[in-house]
């Protein structure tokens, strides 16, 4: 098989990756979240790399399958999804397009995560200001430390006094 094929079965998958949603966060897909880490495809065989959100997220296995699906209804015959855990996965994997539909939707997207992949541990109750993704006012107040998932903390805004999610950095 030439190279040329090869690398057009690997933008075929690609492509029906880039419809695969989050089922977390549905406005994003599995792309825009930074977890596809590799895709490589051989004939109607592909095998896709996964980094989970973290180890323990619920979803993995949800959105394996829905990677599977996506894929099988794209032509591929053999479809294999493994998951790799090293290097972890961060926030930072999220595209710009993602942080422009969490924001969109509703969700204050996270900031950078720290460059040597710590995390920052306070010691005092006030978090860091975080923008409301409705009004953009900095004057927010954490209500919970965790939203609808463990990966989310919700806020509100004091300015537009609407609730919001902001998406943990990691």
């Amino acid at each position: 098989m030439s190279g040329v094929v090869a690398d057009d079965r690997v933008a075929v998958a690609w492509a029906a990756l880039a419809a695969v949603p989050d089922p977390e966060v549905p406005v994003l897909s599995v792309i825009d979240l930074g977890i596809v880490r590799e895709v490589a495809a051989q004939g109607d065989s592909v095998e896709v790399v996964l980094t989970p959100t973290y180890s323990g997220c619920p979803a993995t296995e949800v959105i394996a399958g829905s990677v599977r699906d996506a894929l099988l209804a794209a032509g591929f015959g053999d479809v294999r999804v493994t998951h790799r855990l090293a290097p972890p996965w961060t926030t930072d994997w999220i595209s710009a397009e993602g942080r422009r539909k969490l924001a969109d939707y509703g969700i204050a997207p996270p900031g950078p995560a720290a460059a040597d992949g710590a995390q920052v541990v306070r010691l005092h109750r006030r978090a860091p200001a975080v923008a409301c993704p409705r009004c953009g006012s900095a004057d927010t107040e954490r209500l919970a430390a965790f939203g609808s998932t463990a990966c989310k903390a919700l806020y509100r805004c004091r300015a537009c006094r609407e609730p919001f999610e902001h998406f943990k950095p990691l």
